[in-house]
């Protein structure tokens, strides 16, 4: 076991997903029903013509109104930037935090993503994101003034509204704790897509989008429609990024949990109430998985990702808490992302489908 710092300030921006700023809004999405993080925040009523005015409430339900599509929309993350690529929207992003590493963005997107200045490399500074000339600010995650210390402090509602910029969040992340009951679909991220698509003048594109996922998470569903609950395989995310000295559960409420149930699996910390949860290497072994995803963020290169997985896997295999589980003997590992697995994105149905071909490979095909 080693120190991470850098490692451990993101983790802790993981954490930091217990609520829910400002704007965040959502509209409609598909599922099964089960509680959305989107679920209080809704379109307020039919736009006019063109699509505008836009009303979108956040996680308390303060509500905000576009009545043009923003023209400097600035990303706290990545993933932000990147569902503003996908939408169409692009060259109207100034700047981002946390920006993509090399590699990271979608083959398609990544010429593009690479020409958005970076603004902060983690949490973008108080005063650079006031100054940027934003009229649209779009938050992956809740207000982030709580981390105090190296990551400063956050803009109040008053300084942004002087700065005349809006804030619009990713609700299926910043809001998932304020939540009822789990995330088990992925109908939050598809209304995190659409609303980011209402309030951007791209709706067309955001349906395009959500039904790609849909078609996708839809034939892997199919597939797995006969596979009974008892018989779906459990499955621990195991964070390596957060540090191995006590290992972070994503919980109910995260949307990986919802990933991870659309993909024929049963999350062994699906009980926890809550979105991310410090447990006990104690817990992990008494609820012995029968699969393990070594949840590594992105290094930057094929190489670099390569050997942080190997470095992931060799401290379960060498760990003596974790060398004797059932699916470290028997070799049952996933090399996928944090990224795409833990933080709303469109990729988030190619995860699904990844794991499923991996967990259920008689039934689903097409995992890569």
């Amino acid at each position: 076991m080693r120190s991470r710092v850098l490692c451990g300030v993101a983790a802790a921006v993981a954490l930091l997903v217990t609520g829910c700023g400002s704007d965040g809004g959502s509209g409609s999405g598909s599922g099964s029903g089960n509680a959305s993080p989107a679920a209080g925040a809704a379109a307020a009523g039919p736009a006019a013509a063109g699509g505008f005015p836009v009303e979108v409430t956040d996680c308390a339900g303060a509500g905000t109104t576009f009545t043009s599509a923003p023209r400097r929309i600035v990303t706290s993350n990545a993933a932000g930037l990147e569902m503003l690529l996908q939408l169409g929207a692009g060259d109207r992003v100034i700047g981002t935090g946390f920006p993509p590493g090399k590699g990271s963005l979608p083959a398609a997107l990544a010429e593009q993503g690479a020409k958005v200045p970076v603004l902060g490399d983690m949490v973008i500074p108080k005063e650079k994101l006031l100054g940027s000339g934003a009229d649209l600010y779009v938050e992956t995650f809740a207000d982030m003034s709580g981390m105090g210390g190296a990551m400063g402090s956050a803009p109040t509602a008053q300084e942004y509204a002087a700065a005349g910029i809006k804030r619009v969040f990713l609700a299926s992340t910043a809001c998932a704790a304020t939540t009822q009951g789990p995330q088990r679909d992925l109908a939050g991220v598809e209304d995190d897509v659409k609303r980011l698509g209402r309030v951007t003048g791209t709706s067309a594109k955001a349906e395009e989008l959500v039904a790609g996922m849909e078609q996708r998470i839809g034939s892997v569903t199919a597939a797995l429609a006969g596979v009974a609950a008892d018989r779906r395989p459990t499955y621990f995310f195991f964070d390596f990024d957060a540090g191995t000295k006590q290992p972070v559960a994503v919980c109910g409420k995260q949307v990986a949990n919802a990933v991870i149930t659309l993909a024929g699996a049963r999350n062994v910390f699906a009980d926890c109430d809550a979105d991310f949860r410090p447990v006990a290497w104690e817990e992990v072994v008494g609820r012995n998985p029968d699969w393990i995803q070594l949840g590594v963020r992105d290094k930057g290169s094929e190489a670099e990702n390569a050997r942080a997985f190997d470095e992931a896997e060799r401290f379960l295999r060498e760990f003596p808490a974790t060398k004797g589980l059932k699916a470290v003997q028997e070799g049952h590992f996933l090399r996928i992302g944090s990224e795409v697995t833990t933080i709303a994105g469109v990729r988030n149905a190619e995860t699904v489908q990844r794991i499923a071909a991996t967990v259920h490979p008689d039934l689903v095909k097409g995992g890569q």
